[in-house]
Formats: C-alpha cells, sequence, structure tokens
C-alpha cells in the first residue's frame, strides 16, 4: 500500500467518525483553542486534587524532594539533582515556592502555560489557519503521552523547543538563545542546536548565543557556590547500564524473557531505573556513548551535505534542513542512547510539528509514525510496565515493535535529509502563501501567509 493509499483510507475513516462542520469547527482558533482547554484543563484539575491531598505524582515526587532538600544531593535518597543541568532548578524551585502541597498543581500550570506560548507562535495566535492541524496534532499527540509530558523535565523543554524551531532560521541568535536555555534545563535540545548551527549563515551568532546563556549559567552556579556541580549530569550517566526501553537493549530484554545466557531484569535504586544485566551489556554500555557522538556527527555531516549540495543545484532550502536535521539528531538522541525512558518520545515532537505546518504533505509519515510510537509508549508505561520488567512476552513484544518504529523514524529522517541534497530548483517544502525566494532567505515557516519574518545576509 502506497502511503497517498494510506492516508486517504484514513481520511475517509475520520470523515466517517467526525461530521464535516465538526472538522470545519476544529480548523478554526476557537476549535483550536477548546481541545487545548479540554485537554490541559484535564491534566490541570488531576494536578490540583491531588495537591489537595499533599500528594504529587511520577518524577514529580522526586523533584520536590530535591527542592525540600535545597537540591544537596547529601540530603536526599535515590538520584542526585545534579543528574539534570542547573537550570532545571529553576522550575523545581518556583514549584516548591508554597511548599511541597501545591508543587504538582504549579508544575503542571508551568508546563500548560509553555505549552499555550508553543501553539501560540505555532499558529500566529490562531491567525495562521493552515497550521492549527500541525497545532491539534502536537496537542492530541503530548494528551497521549499522558504524564510523560506533564510530570516530567522534558515536558518544560518540548515547548521551548517548539518555540524555537517556529523561530527557526529567521532569527538565528534568538532561536539559539531558546534553545540554549533549554538545553541547560536537559541535554537534548543540544541536537537541535546542532541542527541549527549546521543550517543558518549566521554560525557565529548560534556560537555568541549559546556562550552568553552559559556564562549567565556559570555565575549563577557561582552565585550558588555551586560551581565543581556544574557539569556532574554529563558524568551522571557514565556508570549507567543499559536501560530497559533502550532500543540497543532489544536482544539483551528478550534474553531475559526467554531466560537465556543469565541474562536478567533489575531495578538500579541510586537512578530510580530498570536495567538489564547480561553477556556483553557492560561492553555495550561502554560502547554506547561513543556510538551517540558518531551518530549525532554523521547526521550533522549529511545536514552540511544537503544544505552545500542543493546550494549547487538550486533547490537548498534552510528551514526545511533545519527541520528534517533537528528530528534526525532526537531520534538518534534516542535511538543511539543507553537509557530509553518513555519520556524521550517528547524530543520528536516538536520538529513533527513545525514540519507539519511547514508542509503537511511532506510530514504526514512522521506524523503517523510517532503517533503510533506514542501509543505503544504509552502501552509500556504507565499500563503494563509492572508486567514488562517481570519478562512477559507479549510486552516485550509491544517494546520491541516501538523501539523498531523508532529505528525506523530515524531512517525516515536520515532518507529525507539525502533526498534534500538532492532536490534542484524549485523548493518543494514550501508551505502555502509563502514565496521561494523567503523560504530560502530564512522566513519563519509559522509567520502569516506570504510574510517573511527575517531574511539572511
Amino acid at each position: 500500500m502506497s502511503t497517498d493509499t494510506f492516508f486517504a483510507a484514513l481520511a475517509r475513516f475520520r470523515d466517517r467518525i467526525l461530521p464535516a462542520p465538526a472538522q470545519a469547527w476544529l480548523r478554526t482558533p476557537r476549535g483550536l483553542w477548546s481541545v487545548f482547554a479540554v485537554v490541559h484543563l484535564f491534566f490541570v484539575i488531576f494536578a490540583a486534587v491531588l495537591s489537595l491531598r499533599g500528594e504529587a505524582f511520577s518524577d514529580t515526587f522526586i523533584y520536590r524532594a530535591w527542592a525540600e532538600a535545597g537540591f544537596d544531593p547529601t540530603q536526599v535518597t535515590g538520584p542526585s539533582p545534579w543528574v539534570y543541568p542547573i537550570l532545571a532548578q529553576i522550575p523545581m524551585a518556583v514549584a516548591y515556592m508554597f511548599g511541597s502541597g501545591a508543587f504538582l498543581f504549579i508544575w503542571v500550570l508551568m508546563i500548560t502555560i509553555l505549552n499555550g506560548l508553543a501553539v501560540a507562535k505555532l499558529t500566529s495566535w490562531g491567525r495562521n489557519t493552515q497550521a492549527i492541524p500541525a497545532a491539534l496534532w502536537w496537542i492530541g499527540f503530548t494528551a497521549l503521552l499522558g504524564w510523560l509530558g506533564f510530570a516530567r523535565v522534558d515536558g518544560l523543554t518540548a515547548p521551548m523547543v517548539l518555540i524555537a524551531l517556529s523561530i527557526g532560521v529567521a532569527q538565528p541568535f534568538l532561536t539559539s538563545v531558546i534553545l540554549s536555555v533549554a538545553t541547560w534545563v536537559k541535554v537534548w535540545p543540544a541536537a537541535v542546536v546542532l541542527a541549527l548551527l549546521t543550517v543558518v549563515k549566521q554560525r557565529v551568532q548560534v556560537i555568541l548565543a549559546g556562550m552568553l546563556v552559559t556564562a549567565f549559567v556559570v555565575a549563577l552556579a557561582l552565585s550558588l557556590n555551586a560551581l565543581p556541580k556544574l557539569l556532574t549530569f554529563l558524568l551522571e550517566q557514565g556508570d549507567r547500564g543499559m536501560q530497559l526501553e533502550a532500543t540497543f537493549t532489544t536482544p539483551w530484554l528478550w534474553m531475559s524473557v526467554l531466560n537465556i545466557g543469565g541474562a536478567r531484569m533489575f531495578m538500579n535504586h541510586d537512578i530510580n531505573s530498570m536495567q538489564v544485566d547480561g553477556p556483553g551489556t557492560e561492553v555495550m554500555s561502554v560502547l554506547m556513548q561513543p556510538l551517540l557522538v558518531l551518530a549525532a556527527l554523521v547526521v550533522a555531516a549529511l545536514i552540511f551535505w544537503a544544505l552545500h549540495t542543493g546550494k549547487r543545484k538550486g533547490g537548498a532550502d534552510r528551514t526545511e534542513l533545519l527541520l528534517l536535521g533537528s528530528l534526525a539528531l532526537a531520534t538518534a538522541f534516542v535511538v543511539f542512547n543507553k537509557v530509553g525512558s518513555p519520556q524521550f518520545m517528547v524530543w520528536l515532537s516538536p520538529a513533527v510539528a513545525v514540519g507539519m505546518a511547514y508542509n503537511m504533505k511532506a510530514w504526514r509519515v512522521p506524523a503517523a509514525m510517532l503517533i503510533g510510537i506514542g501509543a505503544l509508549t504509552f502501552l509500556v508505561y504507565p499500563l503494563f510496565y509492572d508486567a514488562l520488567s517481570h519478562n512477559n512476552p507479549v510486552m516485550a513484544a509491544v517494546l520491541t515493535l516501538r523501539n523498531l518504529m523508532l529505528v525506523l523514524l530515524f531512517i525516515w529522517s536520515v532518507r529525507a535529509l539525502f533526498l534534500a541534497g538532492r532536490k534542484t530548483g524549485s523548493v518543494p517544502g514550501v508551505g502555502p502563501g509563502t514565496s521561494a525566494q523567503s523560504t530560502h532567505d530564512g522566513a519563519s515557516p509559522s509567520a502569516p501567509a506570504g510574510t517573511a519574518t527575517g531574511k539572511e545576509s
């Protein structure tokens, strides 16, 4: 079945269950913000109920304990608060400003506000109706992942990256500032920084923005007498084994399920992570970090090749390459990672959402794949994680399928980068109302139709 046939069948199914007037309403600003409100009110109200009982949820229990201990690793049991970059402590401190009881409510409220800003930027506050389906997709994906996007630090960084990608190559300095701040909250946005640095002409602006943000971070660490801990987050992962859900753990997962070679699952209480141990896992654990770096460098080289080959052929589109490169690098950060936490799926959605706003047809394949990945992830965590961790073969098969889809998504993004480098002449990726010249020169993909938000010199 071709992709056109598949999506035509999907459209017919949608038309059967959703009347045309409802579809038309959903594509309006009122429909968009109504869906946003329903989804986020659910999580806000749930958080408020738990907060009134003095409770938290998922990883926010850990974050709250860190804030309560003043982020002193000697005063907490389990993972150190310095497992994350230092700026992650700011939202945790803000959520704790009214004490432990209100922590979860304030935390979810912060993520809701950031998500609202991301949707607003993506759609130009609803004025760009062409981007509304992309925003609805992103809201739906966020709802599908559930608390993975609301009770983890990753939920703070995803909307920041979406905002940065919506600004894109039009204002590389501002884009780099936002991405650099997000990187000092959770490391993964560094993948998007690398894509931006590879794509834009004004690389000095990207580097300067990163240096300024880093200088602020160093000054903050000095003021808190925490400079020796500043880079601890880079070292915290070094001694970790192969996490249960990681893509490259799949062979040992099945060895444990089938009781082969003495492979076993166990909980690493020091880092609150389920791991798999077996023949060769120690060697693989050591190899994963250089493998991840190598994969990132290869993708960056491919982006660079696609840009310069495309320029010679007259088909280079910097925004398209930024989005494809961001997806490829973010997916590489997941696929080649010995840590396979379910919240990592959040990393993949910003590039896809902005890509859909930029060119719906070109990005519908990764969008559909990511919905499948999200659904399978939800089955693994939180629904049946206990069964998975007790060698349930059905859940092992579900996780294996999810990991296979991640690999396929990585292959799709790499192939799309390669094809983008071979384009000649006109730019097929241009969205409605945007000229080829404005796209080449750096118009924001989420700008109102026909409006260029910046030009490259």
